[in-house]
This record gives structure tokens, C-alpha cells and sequence, in this order.
């Protein structure tokens, strides 16, 4: 059996984002997981050819003045049209580390993977506010949950 790929594109420019980024690696990397290879790439060096590898795709932001970091929206900037046509259906998940409430940075990010024709495999995970240990279990079981129905051919 192939390993499938795993891509996450995380932008963390803090302590508390970059544990996120890790806490989704823990969950993705599972010991029980092993027919799945994970990457981390940050948002700024990330190329098309990173997409057109992966099998399934985390995207983690931090909500910036209501919408995604500079860093994402680069991402996509360069990357929308070489993936455009070749990775359409390509599952998808998203998560936003929110200082209000997420929504402007949620919109912003499905009007773009709407254009790319992904299929989002849940609901986008807001952590929103002041900082809470409980956002750290929720990107894990988000990573393990994408990793493990990868291997299991769900996505």
C-alpha cells in the first residue's frame, strides 16, 4: 500500500500557534497511523508542488484584522492556479487561532477552497479568545481524524 500525504500549511508566529501546529502533528503522526506521511510546511514556503503531492490538506491561520494571515493568503496566491484543475476534491480541513470571532478569516478561506473545488472534510475549528489548554486536544483529534480516514480511504 502507498503512503498517502498529508499536508498541513500552518502559519505560527507565536508560542501558542506554533503548540497548535504541533498538537496537530502529535494527533496526525499517531502511532497507530502508519500508511500516512505528514508535512508541515509554513504558509511562506509552501509551493504548488507540495499541493500536487498531498492527498489531504490542514490549513491553520491566525485571524488577522478579520481575515487569514498575510502568509496564507500568499499561499494560495501562488499556489491557487499550478493546483487549480490537477487537485479538485482534494479533502480538506481548516482551523483559525481567533482573537474575536473567526468569521471574516472563515469566509475568506472557503470562498478560496470553494474556487479550488476541495472538499472539506469538517466543519473549520475556531478557537477563539483567550487561549484555553482545550484547543490544543481539539487540533490533535483534528489531525488524527484527517490522518486516520486518509488510511482508512474515508478521503
Amino acid at each position: 500500500m502507498k503512503q498517502k500525504q498529508l499536508l498541513l500549511v500552518a502559519h505560527a508566529p507565536s508560542d501558542n500557534t506554533l503548540a497548535l501546529v504541533e498538537a496537530v502533528l502529535r494527533g496526525a503522526r499517531h502511532p497507530d497511523i502508519d500508511q500516512v506521511e505528514v508535512t508541515w510546511k509554513k504558509p511562506l514556503e509552501a509551493v504548488p508542488e507540495d499541493v500536487l503531492a498531498a492527498d489531504a490538506i490542514i490549513l491553520g491561520t491566525t485571524e488577522n484584522l478579520g481575515y487569514m494571515s498575510g502568509a496564507l493568503k500568499d499561499f494560495f496566491d501562488r499556489c491557487y492556479y499550478p493546483v487549480l484543475d490537477l487537485k479538485q476534491g482534494l479533502p480538506c480541513a481548516l482551523y483559525i487561532r481567533a482573537g474575536l470571532d473567526g468569521t471574516g478569516t472563515r469566509r475568506a478561506v472557503e470562498s478560496i477552497v470553494t474556487g479550488l473545488r476541495w472538499t472539506w472534510v469538517q466543519d473549520p475549528l475556531i478557537f477563539k479568545g483567550d487561549w484555553q489548554p482545550a484547543f490544543l486536544e481539539q487540533a490533535e483529534e483534528l489531525g488524527l481524524t484527517l490522518a486516520a480516514g486518509l488510511e482508512a480511504g474515508i478521503f
